[in-house]
């Protein structure tokens, strides 16, 4: 893996990132979530809409408790791959969204699987996601944020970006 972009550039391409769903929503919903230790069924279903509108319907098919449970074990267990796959028990939410939800609300750094982040670090998508594919882009993200004294927040919205605006 290797960065596309100019380094010393990103915090340029996250100010330049306009997502055009918006993010608030997810980032006001931190301190609630890692207070309570889990997600509800509600901020699932903030962060399907955010990650992929057309399928996030398939959220509601998970129970109040089944969301909490799920999402308590996946944000207390040391195990790393046991923390992203859990998450994909969840009904609609595959390796993409699972991403999001550590992204945002689990206090370690952890990037957000997308097809335009990972073309920004030299990745294609593969047919299928695995914990061997998942674990490197993390360690490979966190190295570049800590790096660049960038947030993982930042970086994500700068790797989106570059691509949106390079990626043809």
């Amino acid at each position: 893996m290797k960065l596309r972009l100019i380094e010393s550039d990103i915090k340029r391409w996250a100010e330049k990132c306009k997502y055009p769903l918006e993010e608030n929503d997810l980032l006001s919903q931190k301190t609630l979530v890692q207070q309570a230790g889990c997600i509800t069924q509600a901020q699932l279903g903030l962060v399907a809409r955010w990650k992929a509108p057309r399928s996030a319907g398939h959220v509601n098919k998970n129970s109040e408790n089944f969301v909490k449970e799920v999402s308590a074990f996946s944000f207390n267990t040391h195990d790393e791959r046991a923390r992203i796959e859990s998450l994909t028990l969840l009904d609609g939410v595959e390796w993409p969204t699972a991403s999001v939800i550590l992204h945002f609300f689990h206090p370690d750094p952890y990037p957000i699987i997308d097809f335009r982040a990972l073309w920004s670090v030299g990745l294609k998508v593969p047919k299928q996601y695995e914990f061997s594919f998942w674990w490197p882009y993390v360690e490979f993200c966190r190295e570049a944020a800590a790096r660049n004294g960038v947030d993982m927040r930042t970086l994500d919205r700068a790797l989106w970006q570059y691509s949106k605006e390079k990626q043809k």
